[in-house]
Parts: structure tokens; C-alpha cells; sequence
């Protein structure tokens, strides 16, 4: 990636009313038409959110993403679809034990609603406000049974079964940190009390442990910052096996979007430690300690993101993606949606912008030169985000974010021209996260308060 320093985050303010504006049309058209009773909305075709029966990870990015539209603009009518549909239609991923997606789904939902009362951008009722306390903390606790132990700790197993570490599974060390923070504890056999914290924290080691990898020689492919999708373990001894993925090309490549997860749920964690208890999780690891493993991956996955993506900051699906080299020089020009060899994946980008922004804002103090530069990366990312040809300027495309990703190795993105790779469609993960995104850069720009998930605790 290309840095201009002369870019600033003025820059992206002036695109964020334009955003703001296409994105309540989005979230309106998707309101108006879309059947939930048939699943959660996936991603496009042909302009149009489909649904994808293969898990609903996105429910709450629907729901979600109106939240944040009513944050960001005040607009009382995306308040009133994002609290009814979170009401109404999310209780049954509370206590969905078969996926680790909870820190997606219900801290986008729950999370955001809390946090707007305890803001004071909402008025909330004290039994409304208990309502969504009590949700998360049932969700964290929830989540923190799909667990796997290891003999350096342990990890939230994904939908794959207990074998299997997923990096995205890191932004979902959200719930558990929540629920924590609320005071609550998953009670096991014989009423074991089982520390949710100390699982969050677990799972964060475990993912920088084994799916990021530091150069040290753990394979061929060892190369300092990359990512692996899935780690695979032995169930019977705990023991490491090796890299795989599902989604990316191979385990022995990085697919991006599980680089960006990383990048992101590192970023967001580092941020928010000072107001954990180390005493919580010391048995675990000391707060130095942990500060130092995760400033250590943080680092790595940044530097690598930026040394293997496009000039604009916008990547290919995958690093190892096997018809990269006919697009010849690739990483010296934009990323182009519109190639004829390997799509590119916008939605990696709207995860990665908010983790380097973050880390940037994170390492200002330690390390001034490496927190501008990743400050930079984010903002420059997403001043191309928010414009053509990734904004989605048409009204009757119910995307917001175009060219995005989601299975190719299944070839389930829909691919709108013969002959050409899959684009010009977007993702609820993609849409969901560029307002996040959007949102941290306003409140930073209006000095609002900080955005941050923990907000959904108070001070």
C-alpha cells in the first residue's frame, strides 16, 4: 500500500454525509422487501440481498447497521427498526450454541442499544436497560461453552467442530469480555464458576499464537504478519496439527478477510484493556504480558497487510490466490474489481481500515512513527471505500460496499459478467463494517466520545 500523508481524515469527513445518505436508502430498500422468516440477509445478487443457508452470522449486521445509522445521524426511524427487529427477532441467537459468532451478532445489536442509553443519545427505560444487559450477558456466557482446551489454554471452537480455531472468531471475544464486565460468570458442573475473561483471554493468545504467524520457522510458509483461517488441532491431546481454510485459498495462504478479522479484534482489545481488572485474568497471563503478545501480533499483521495490498489499500481475496501472477504487477497499481483472474474483497478492507485505525490510535504514546503510519493506512482506505467505484451510488442496489467477497473457493459470489471474476456485489459484514468504520472516523473528527464496543458498560 501507498501512502500520502497529505491525506487526511478532514478528507474523509466531506464523504461521510453522501455515505450516511446512501446508506439510509440501503437500509430502507433492505427493510421494505426483505423476508426474515426465510433467513438473514448474506449478501447480493445481481444488486439484491439474498440469504445464504448456511448459517446466520449476519442477522445482527442487519439490525446492526440501522443502530449505527441512527448514531451517526440522529434519524429516529432507523432507531425505532434497529430496537423492534433486535426484540423481536434475535433472541433465538442468545442461546445459539452451534456457532461462535456470537461478539457479531449480539454485540452489534444489544451491545449498541446499551450503549447508546448509557451515551445518553437514547432515553431507556431501567427494565429496557436491564433487558439488554441480561442478553449479553447470557450471550457471552453461551458463547464461552463451544471451548476447546489446549495445553497452553484453550479457544472458542468454530461451527467446523472442536478441532478447529477460526481467526474471525477473535472479534467474538467481544461477548465474553461483555458479559464479564456485567458481572457474570457460565456456571458449569457442580456449579463450577468458569471466568469468562479468562476464556476471552485464552482465545486471544491461541489466535496470535497459532493463526498468526511471526517468521520463526513453524513451516515453509512461515512468513512474518500472514494468516491462517482455521487452525486444526487433536482433540485428544490438545496438540497443534496444522493450518487449513475454508474460505481462503489454502492454510498455507492468507486470505484476507481473516487477516483484516485479525487486525480488527486485536486493535479493538488492545484499546480497551485499561479498563479490565488484570486480577480477572492474571492466572492466565499478567497485563504486560498480554500487551506484549498482542502489540507483537498487532504489528506483524499490520506490516504485512500493508506490504501485500495494492497501492490503494484495497486486497485481492486471498495472497496465494492461484491466478494473482496474470494480473502481473499487481500490488503496484489499485486493486481492479473488474479483472478477468481473482476478485478482490472490499469487505477486508472496511474490517482492516478499523483495526489500523485503532492500533495507530493505540500505539500514539509507544510508538509514534508505527501509529502514524497505520493511522494513515486506515483513513487512506477508507477515503477510497467511500467513494466510486466501492460506494454504491444506485438506488435500486441494496448494497452499500461493492466488491465484496464471500466464499470463492465455494463459488458462491455471484458473478454478473461471463468471462469476468465475481463483482459489483456487497456483504451484510462489508456494509456493516464501513459504517463502523464511517461512525469511528465522525466521532473522532467531532470529538465525540471515543467508539468503542466496551462503551455498552459505562464508565
Amino acid at each position: 500500500m501507498q501512502l500520502n500523508f497529505d491525506f487526511s481524515i478532514k478528507e474523509v469527513q466531506k464523504l461521510l454525509p453522501r455515505f450516511w445518505e446512501l446508506s439510509a436508502q440501503k437500509i430502507r430498500s433492505i427493510e421494505e422487501s426483505f423476508d426474515t422468516s426465510k433467513g438473514a440477509p448474506v449478501f447480493t445478487e445481481n444488486g439484491i440481498y439474498v440469504t445464504r443457508g448456511w448459517t446466520e452470522w449476519t442477522q445482527g449486521f442487519q439490525f446492526g447497521s440501522s443502530i449505527l445509522q441512527f448514531d451517526a445521524t440522529g434519524e429516529k426511524d432507523f432507531l425505532e427498526i434497529g430496537r423492534r427487529n433486535t426484540v423481536q427477532k434475535m433472541a433465538p441467537h442468545l442461546t445459539h450454541i452451534g456457532v461462535h459468532d456470537h461478539g457479531f451478532n449480539n454485540v452489534s445489536t444489544y451491545g449498541n442499544l446499551l450503549r447508546l442509553i448509557l451515551e445518553g443519545k437514547i432515553e431507556g427505560t431501567s427494565w429496557e436497560k436491564e433487558f439488554y444487559q441480561l442478553a449479553l450477558k447470557v450471550t457471552g456466557a453461551v458463547q464461552a461453552t463451544r471451548w476447546t482446551k489446549i495445553p497452553s489454554g484453550g479457544f472458542i471452537y468454530s461451527f467446523n467442530g472442536p478441532h478447529s480455531l477460526f481467526v474471525d472468531t477473535i472479534r467474538s471475544c467481544r461477548a465474553l469480555v461483555v458479559s464479564h464486565q456485567l458481572g457474570h460468570v457460565l456456571q458449569g458442573e457442580n456449579d463450577v464458576k468458569i471466568s469468562l475473561i479468562q476464556r476471552a483471554v485464552q482465545h486471544l493468545l491461541s489466535t496470535v499464537r497459532y493463526s498468526v504467524f511471526y517468521g520463526k520457522g513453524r513451516d515453509s510458509y512461515d512468513v512474518p504478519g500472514r494468516t491462517a483461517h482455521e487452525i486444526i488441532f487433536n482433540t485428544n491431546d490438545g496438540n497443534y496439527r496444522c493450518p487449513n481454510s475454508q474460505q481462503g485459498y489454502t492454510g498455507f495462504s492468507t486470505w484476507t478477510r481473516g487477516l483484516a478479522w485479525a487486525i480488527c479484534g486485536i486493535g479493538e482489545t488492545l484499546e480497551i484493556l485499561d479498563q479490565i481488572q488484570e486480577d480477572d485474568y492474571a492466572a492466565v497471563i499478567s497485563k504486560d504480558g498480554l500487551i506484549q503478545e498482542l502489540t507483537q501480533a498487532a504489528i506483524a499483521t499490520c506490516e504485512f497487510y500493508l506490504a501485500n495490498t495494492p497501492v490503494d489499500g484495497i486486497p485481492y481475496w486471498d495472497t496465494g490466490a492461484p491466478n494473482l501472477h496474470l494480473l502481473g504487477d499487481y500490488l503496484q497499481r489499485p486493486a481492479d474489481p473488474f479483472n478477468l483472474h481473482e476478485p478482490v474483497d472490499s469487505s477486508a478492507a472496511c474490517i482492516a481500515a478499523q483495526g489500523l485505525i485503532r492500533i495507530g490510535n493505540y500505539l500514539k504514546d509507544s510508538d509514534p512513527e508505527r501509529s502514524k503510519k497505520y493511522f494513515q493506512a486506515g483513513i487512506q482506505v477508507a477515503g477510497v471505500l467511500f467513494a466510486e467505484p466501492y460506494l454504491s451510488v444506485q438506488k435500486e442496489h441494496q448494497g452499500l460496499i461493492l466488491h465484496s467477497i464471500y466464499h470463492q473457493p465455494n463459488g458462491w459470489d455471484y458473478v454478473p459478467e461471463k468471462g469476468k471474476v465475481a463483482h459489483g456485489e456487497s456483504s451484510m459484514w462489508g456494509d456493516y463494517h464501513a459504517r463502523e468504520l464511517a461512525l469511528l472516523i465522525q466521532k473522532m473528527g467531532n470529538q465525540e466520545p471515543y467508539y468503542t464496543y466496551l462503551n455498552c458498560i459505562g464508565k
